[in-house]
């Protein structure tokens, strides 16, 4: 019993050592990122990365934040953008989801096909700037921001593979009772799809928060730009001030590479935490709302 007791012992060390050891390969990497940010940008090309600063400087941080109104009304727009974005394309595809997912839904082979043929095939970035320029108008406004993300065709085939693993006995139940199809949505589905509807929440705000191809498309109004937009443009004024620098401009060392550390320190930490609030509910979530 002592031996059987040892040897479960030193399996369950074995697991816990294993863990952390991924869990350290994982959180080093950062652990650089952060060093390399407050690292002077000419020690850190003479001695490269290392876990603390060979020579501590926040210049990367002061060219970021020049314009600290600019770079908090970004953060502004990118919260505004991801929360309510987030929230209005979970609703949406849920809903969908929700009616792909009953076998008594009429419309629901059409609908299905109509849903599931934008996973094969696009219209490309043409028709798709021209949609929402000339047709939805939504240039140079928030919406566009949000638009993009309402319905993510993956999510909503999670989705409906969760909604129709729930018992129908119980939505059987409901219907006896009198209600109808959007209050069993609300007071029954929604409730009981809560570890799906959160890891769909949690890749959809991901999304927002990580998107700047969409503001580089669609916005042109600088107080409209989210943060990964507006890190996009100071990383890039400061590769074009390095090249003028490298013509005979004398502009000063611009710390090109330690701006950059800084500005994945600042895009990253909102969506770190964005990731442990949800991240109990992520492995249950994708794993019963996987394809069976």
């Amino acid at each position: 019993m002592d031996t059987d007791r040892l040897m479960n012992w030193i399996g369950r060390f074995s697991i816990h050592l294993v863990v952390l050891i991924l869990g350290l390969c994982c959180l080093i990497p950062l652990l650089l990122i952060l060093s390399a940010s407050f690292t002077d940008e000419i020690a850190l090309t003479r001695s490269g990365y290392s876990l603390i600063p060979s020579q501590f400087s926040t210049s990367a941080y002061e060219m970021i934040f020049r314009s600290p109104q600019a770079i908090v009304r970004a953060y502004a727009v990118s919260i505004f953008t991801t929360v309510v974005g987030t929230i209005i394309a979970v609703f949406i595809m849920s809903m969908l989801g929700y009616a792909l997912s009953r076998p008594t839904f009429v419309l629901r082979k059409p609908l299905s096909l109509f849903v599931f043929f934008t996973m094969l095939f696009n219209g490309g970035l043409v028709p798709y700037y021209i949609l929402m320029t000339q047709y939805l108008r939504v240039q140079d406004t928030i919406f566009a921001l949000m638009l993009p993300y309402f319905v993510v065709v993956y999510y909503v085939l999670i989705l409906r593979t969760y909604f129709a693993a729930l018992p129908g006995e119980l939505i059987d139940a409901a219907r006896v009772d009198g209600a109808g199809e959007f209050r069993i949505f609300l007071t029954i589905a929604l409730p009981l799809a809560k570890p799906a509807l959160a890891t769909i929440a949690l890749f959809t705000a991901l999304n927002y928060w990580n998107d700047w191809t969409t503001a580089l498309y669609f916005i042109r109004d600088p107080q409209l730009y989210p943060l990964q937009y507006l890190l996009y443009i100071i990383q890039s004024n400061a590769q074009a001030m390095q090249l003028q620098s490298g013509v005979g401009v004398n502009l000063g060392e611009v710390p090109t590479q330690t701006t950059r550390m800084a500005m994945a320190v600042l895009a990253t930490g909102p969506a770190a935490l964005f990731f442990l609030f949800f991240q109990r509910y992520l492995v249950r979530g994708v794993t019963l709302g996987a394809f069976k």
